[in-house]
């Protein structure tokens, strides 16, 4: 199989990121599964996915999803917004690359088709 081949997994609990990321993905041809739950989580990182694109502003359990992607060595794509900026900033360093949601609207395409890039543009951004 093919890295292309591979999907990537997306932990997001906002229904107009779920849509936009869903409908972005079928429009690039990019396999995307979304997980849910913990179990759903596991259940895709056992699958290898590329990576795991997850959204650090839903108030998620991020110690425990960022330690079974590193425990799977599965790159993790984060976004969060200028505002919480500081406040996820300690699972920034957990994170191959953390992008805004303005950054992550406007570059869905290639970040879904290329990954994530060892660059953070909210670390570099955050005062």
């Amino acid at each position: 199989m093919t890295t292309e081949a591979l999907p990537v997994v997306a932990v997001v609990k906002d229904l107009f990121f779920v849509a936009r990321i869903r409908e972005t993905a079928r429009l690039a041809g990019v396999p995307l599964t979304f997980a849910r739950t913990p179990e759903d989580l596991m259940a895709a990182l056992a699958g290898a996915p590329r990576f795991v694109l997850l959204d650090l502003t839903a108030g998620l359990d991020y110690d425990a999803i960022l330690g079974a992607a590193e425990q799977a060595g599965v790159p993790v794509l984060a976004f969060t917004t200028h505002v919480l900026a500081r406040q996820t900033q300690p699972w920034h360093a957990r994170c191959e690359r953390v992008v805004t949601k303005e950054t992550l609207t406007t570059e869905l395409p290639t970040l879904l088709r290329e990954g994530p890039r060892t660059r953070d543009d909210v670390r570099r951004a955050a005062p």
